[in-house]
């Protein structure tokens, strides 16, 4: 009789720590004037790119509670930017370790929590009279780059 269902995290015993970066990034669309008042220092809750650093920070550590399969990787650094356009926010994060396996999830998880956040505190402006995000919308999260040296 076989198994329906098997999970596993992927054995990494044998493998060698390396230094390893990855980096993932991702866009957020918003009204013209939602990034007007983000520029200005203007959204009531605060700095969302401040607010969306801490958070990504935070989730990037976490990412193995959040994905069952990922290993508990020591990190050895986590730097999130910025891109400002006209009717957009793009969220970068790099995410560095020495260790057996990469850290592309833990950028894929830094830039989605960021964005989420950046929607969080802009969301009194987004909205329309009923309430709904007709403009908002998360889009092109993809890793950028991952390597071993």
């Amino acid at each position: 009789m076989s198994k329906i269902n098997s999970f596993k995290m992927v054995d990494i015993s044998n493998k060698n720590n390396v230094p390893r970066i990855a980096k993932a990034v991702g866009r957020i669309k918003l009204r013209p004037g939602t990034i007007k008042a983000l520029r200005e220092g203007q959204i009531q809750k605060g700095d969302p790119l401040a607010v969306a650093e801490i958070a990504s920070i935070q989730a990037v550590k976490k990412t193995p509670e959040l994905i069952p399969m990922c290993h508990q990787v020591p990190l050895t650094s986590i730097d999130l930017s910025f891109n400002i356009g006209e009717d957009w926010l793009e969220a970068e994060c790099q995410v560095s370790a020495n260790y057996k396996t990469g850290v592309e999830m833990e950028a894929l998880i830094g830039v989605s929590v960021a964005l989420i956040n950046v929607w969080d505190m802009v969301k009194y402006l987004e909205k329309d009279i009923d309430g709904q995000y007709p403009w908002t919308k998360i889009s092109d999260i993809c890793v950028l780059e991952k390597k071993k040296k």
